[in-house]
């Protein structure tokens, strides 16, 4: 089984008059980049969050969004600061001594100055509320793997008819390739007939200019290579797991050996397939940057 590095999953979690909805969406990085939004009441969950989410991806540029929703009454309480009190009726007392004024000030006009009431938020049960969380993390983690197998299936299935039509490529070039010095011998002994008339050829000589040839326009062990490139990477999008690096390594290796295919064609018929080649190649390359 294949991953795709492109997914999708959410969830929401309601318990305990709380809700949590977890949203996740990637696409492809060479690395792991998690990048978590969430409300601020929630950030010592980070760390913890990360870590569950390593259970499911190992590589991506992966976004995920936490909204978290209290529908409890009494999440939060009024707190009553007595001293800040004290410390405004004091000054009240001192100005109005001072300045001999009637100290008119009720308790409806006190309780409204700063900081006399004060709103406070409930301690959280951090264990209580991981559970809620930890639960929407999974569950929308596990939904956005299902959309990456099933990508990832959609990309096996692909590559591996870019890979059958590579091997049809390799093929040819392998067959036409001694067809290539056959004719090279024809023309060649036509050749120097046209110039020597009935003179003896000496057949020696051609069979060295042959060999010659030969040896420079040789792909024989550049074909063996890229087949076996090939049929690994086949053989390895088959066995599945987390495969993107190293199919992204056997790709730059059977680009390499198609450009020196590429440089030592001297016939049109092998060099169109060898830009072919070269072509297929960088499709299989592009797709497999997408896998995990």
């Amino acid at each position: 089984m294949i991953k795709s590095m492109t997914g999708f999953g959410r969830s929401e979690v309601a318990e305990n008059n709380r809700k949590f909805t977890v949203e996740m969406k990637s696409v492809n990085h060479r690395y792991l980049d998690v990048n978590i939004k969430m409300p601020k009441k929630l950030n010592f969950f980070e760390s913890s969050i990360r870590t569950e989410l390593k259970k499911y991806i190992s590589r991506g540029k992966v976004d995920i969004f936490i909204t978290y929703e209290d529908f409890s009454e009494s999440n939060t309480t009024v707190r009553y600061n007595r001293d800040v009190a004290a410390e405004y009726l004091k000054y009240l007392d001192q100005m109005a001594e001072e300045f001999q004024l009637d100290n008119d000030v009720r308790v409806s006009t006190l309780s409204k100055y700063p900081e006399v009431f004060t709103m406070e938020e409930q301690t959280m049960d951090e264990e209580e509320l991981w559970k809620s969380l930890q639960k929407a993390v999974d569950e929308a983690a596990e939904g956005f793997v299902q959309t990456r197998v099933v990508e990832g299936e959609h990309l096996r299935d692909d590559l591996i008819e870019k890979l059958d039509g590579m091997l049809k490529l390799v093929d040819f070039i392998t067959e036409r390739s001694p067809q290539i010095l056959e004719e090279y011998h024809t023309r060649l002994v036509e050749k120097v007939k046209d110039l020597l008339g009935d003179t003896q050829i000496d057949e020696g000589r051609l069979l060295t200019e042959v060999a010659i040839m030969a040896d420079r326009v040789c792909v024989d062990e550049e074909l063996v290579r890229l087949k076996s490139h090939i049929e690994t990477t086949k053989n390895t999008l088959i066995e599945g797991g987390s495969i993107g690096r190293k199919l992204d390594f056997i790709a730059q290796e059977m680009n390499r050996e198609a450009n020196t295919i590429l440089s030592k064609a001297n016939d049109l018929a092998v060099s169109n397939c060898a830009i072919e080649l070269k072509t297929e190649i960088e499709k299989v390359r592009e797709q497999i940057q997408n896998i995990e």
